[in-house]
């Protein structure tokens, strides 16, 4: 018998009898969990015997192993995957596989060196990674800016307009950075307001020939989002690359519904077109970026006391704006009615993706509020809905160019045994946006490639399982 915390990890032979007559030996089995797979609609009481960090077989009867995980009064689920996380120190990990993320990845910024992002990395995370090769910072690389997290306002990257010779350098960035197995294409041309339509245009074209999706913060936010919207639509249809919008409620306000209903319409007549939502009613970013030049309060309905500073929770004046803006750092910026950010969540086209940054609770309990929130406490969507969201719908965005992401985001026999076990009556977030950094509630494991990684809710020391997810290596194909 093995405890992990207050529940036990048992060894079957003793405690659950000779449950089964199969000789077949496996590494763990959870034993009598609500077995959920989004993609066959299974929902029932099974076992999963797990051996070589796949899920081996699932079971009507019980299953025997040296250990057993028992999940009587747990759903047992596909581990969620987080396709846009900005912050990676060992604190925010922790917090992300205790909100039961098992596999996470940078697709909106992304980073100019793919094989060191790689390499910084390997071997050291618990849950799995991957990362997208970025306009940001390689326009910041080309413009001659040393690549940052985000262009400052007053930066070249955000103002000046690309020669072609400098299109070529970023089309030749991109294109290395996917022949290295980058994800993705990621995209904040909110952040890099000099580069032109035509530019954007020529990095969609490269992304299509290697069959990356591209990630895109879109250029325009509230009412100038319909028109930022139909700019990387039509990208997307111009050149065959695929397309997902990263926090679409946050970008759209008001035009929630209807940029939504766009990405429908879309998808419906056959273009590759996704988009990702996050379920708080506040975003975050730097405060120095090119989002916050001047006429940003007319042009966005806020003024001060709409930001939040991330380090400390106090909302701004005018005066510490100035301050805050000449030292930099994350501000919390109060934008959305809950109304537009359930809609966001409830709608089919959207899947969730928390935008993780230190010093926002969509960095410690974005998939748990999913759960609590809007799952049990209001029924806005239905579980298996919900769980769709959160793992099969971005396994299914990444697979065409990253086929190991089939096995992914699905309980099905062969597939990975990346998976979350939960409490549906008792999970969920937290954090708030006053005491971000509280660990989500009701998630007692966490198994990443088989391996247990959170046990009784905390992480298990040492444990450390993470796989790079990463496209084949090669040149595009023309």
């Amino acid at each position: 018998m093995h405890r992990v915390g207050s529940r036990l990890v048992l060894a079957a032979a003793l405690v659950l009898g000779p449950l089964s007559v199969d000789a077949e030996e496996f590494d763990l089995v959870i034993h009598g969990g609500r077995v959920m797979d989004p993609e066959t609609g299974l929902d029932a009481v099974r076992d999963l015997g797990i051996r070589d960090g796949k899920i081996a077989t699932i079971s009507k009867t019980p299953l025997s192993a040296d250990e057993t995980i028992d999940a009587a009064g747990l759903v047992v689920a596909p581990g969620f995957i987080d396709l846009h996380q900005h912050a990676w120190d060992d604190e925010t990990i922790a917090f992300k596989v205790r909100d039961g993320v098992t596999a996470m990845l940078e697709l909106e910024v992304g980073t100019d060196d793919v094989d060191a992002w790689y390499d910084k990395y390997a071997g050291k995370l618990p849950l799995h990674f991957g990362v997208a090769v970025g306009h940001i910072p390689v326009r910041m690389r080309v413009m001659g800016d040393f690549p940052g997290f985000l262009p400052k306002s007053d930066s070249k990257a955000a103002n000046l307009v690309a020669s072609e010779t400098q299109i070529e350098a970023m089309k030749a960035g991109i294109a290395h950075g996917l022949e290295r197995g980058a994800v993705a294409v990621g995209f904040g041309i909110r952040y890099t307001p000099a580069a032109t339509k035509a530019e954007i245009r020529e990095m969609f074209q490269t992304a299509a020939e290697f069959h990356a999706s591209c990630h895109v913060h879109l250029r325009d936010r509230a009412a100038k989002s319909l028109g930022a919207a139909q700019e990387v639509i039509d990208d997307s249809i111009a050149t065959g690359a695929p397309l997902q919008i990263v926090h679409l409620q946050a970008i759209g306000a008001g035009e929630t519904p209807t940029l939504l209903q766009m990405v429908a319409d879309a998808k419906a007549a056959g273009h590759d077109i996704t988009a990702e939502v996050y379920p708080w009613t506040a975003g975050m970013t730097d405060i120095k970026s090119a989002i916050f030049a001047d006429g940003w309060r007319k042009e966005f309905g806020l003024d001060y006391g709409d930001l939040q500073w991330g380090a400390t929770g106090e909302r701004l004046t005018a005066e510490t704006f100035r301050k805050y803006r000449e030292t930099g750092g994350l501000v919390i910026v109060h934008s959305n009615p809950e109304s537009t950010v359930t809609e966001a969540v409830k709608h089919p086209a959207a899947m969730i993706a928390s935008d993780g940054l230190v010093g926002h609770p969509r960095n410690t309990g974005t998939f748990a509020r999913i759960l609590g929130h809007y799952v049990r406490e209001r029924g806005e969507l239905d579980l298996m809905k919900a769980l769709r969201k959160m793992s099969l719908m971005p396994a299914q965005r990444l697979e065409t160019r990253v086929p190991a992401m089939t096995r992914k985001g699905r309980i099905q026999e062969g597939c990975d045994a990346d998976l979350t076990l939960f409490d549906p009556e008792t999970v969920g977030e937290r954090a708030t946006f006053t005491e971000p950094k509280r660990p989500s509630a009701g998630i007692p494991f966490v198994l990443v490639g088989g391996k247990t990684v959170v046990a009784n809710g905390e992480v298990v020391a040492g444990a450390l399982p993470g796989q790079a997810i990463r496209a084949p290596f090669g040149n595009a194909s023309r």
